[in-house]
């Protein structure tokens, strides 16, 4: 008998001879780098969207203007003549005058000061207030979550805009730092919400349970485990809620109930040109489209942030 099987139909085998193989590196393994944590995937998805750069440029601005008023303009807000009432736009004073000969162009540039600074102090209150409680809350459970819910849920019920009214009318003196505060103080229950959600979600994670099993204690974890990891959502919130702040702040002084008449605001401004809409003057357009592309940059940084943040809307590239 043949050492040898028969070999079949389609079984055969050939096998090349070693001097007409060129050894290669035929097998390469390709490294796309080390891999990317949440923030730098979320700061990948968020540098590739148009709508994060333009609210990004329009908000650099509005900062800029806010804080530098004087490379703008070199005209005093508050000096104001009655013989320029109501004059039309110049080369010199590119909006014209008001009603009280005040120059236009100069308020509407110093009124972003007014409002960035509500808008910032309102929101940093915000976080810190509803964040801190709702992230204990959300850790810890128990009493203390019954305890700051059924509190945040009756601040929740009280309107925002009437509470604010009624509080700033019975205040004595009207200042910058009790609007920031009326803002903060009947808003935090939408942060708290949100990073209560958060927090409870994040807590239940494997890390989580392998930061105890190496017998971190439980503030520990909170605090260099699961609050980086849940606030995400909270940054999202509070980006458009800034936005919320500074058009409420303008509506509290376009009612006469919010800045002292002392201080430049867009929303003053926006009360005094509507008396004048009627006559066929401009002077209520130029407060109200710095407001309104303020406000509007702010909601799309948001949008944008959220897009970048979810993880139902983030894709791998």
């Amino acid at each position: 008998m043949s050492d040898e099987l028969p070999r079949r139909p389609g079984r055969q085998r050939w096998v090349a001879e070693p001097d007409t193989v060129t050894v290669e590196a035929t097998d390469r393994v390709r490294v796309a780098g080390a891999p990317r944590g949440f923030w730098g995937q979320a700061w990948r998805n968020l540098r590739r969207n148009p709508l994060f750069w333009i609210a990004a440029a329009l908000i650099l601005l509005v900062v800029v203007v806010a804080a530098f008023p004087g490379l703008f303009t070199g005209q005093d807000p508050r000096y104001c003549l009655v013989d320029n009432s109501l004059l039309p736009p110049s080369s010199a004073h590119w909006f014209g005058f008001d009603l009280q000969g005040c120059d236009i162009y100069a308020r509407t540039i110093y009124g972003a000061r007014a409002s960035i600074l509500t808008g910032v102090g309102a929101a940093t209150l915000f976080v810190l207030i509803g964040a801190t409680l709702g992230a204990l809350a959300g850790y810890y459970g128990g009493l203390l979550d019954s305890v700051i819910s059924r509190i945040s849920e009756i601040v929740y019920a009280i309107p925002l805009m009437l509470a604010a009214i009624v509080l700033m009318q019975l205040s004595t003196e009207r200042t910058l730092w009790l609007v920031i505060v009326t803002l903060a103080g009947f808003t935090w229950p939408q942060a708290a919400r949100i990073a209560r959600g958060s927090v409870i979600a994040a807590k239940n994670s494997e890390y989580v349970l392998a930061a105890r099993a190496l017998g971190v204690s439980r503030l520990g974890i909170l605090v260099r485990h699961v609050l980086p990891n849940s606030v995400g959502p909270i940054i999202v919130v509070t980006a458009i809620w800034l936005g919320v702040f500074i058009v409420t702040e303008a509506t509290l002084s376009f009612l006469g109930v919010g800045l002292p008449p002392t201080e430049v605001s867009w929303g003053a401004d926006i009360a005094t040109g509507q008396q004048q809409l009627r006559g066929g003057s401009l002077i209520l357009f130029y407060p109200a489209t710095a407001l309104a592309l303020t406000v509007l940059s702010f909601i799309m940084l948001g949008d944008a942030l959220g897009d970048a943040i979810d993880p139902k809307t983030r894709r791998a590239r």
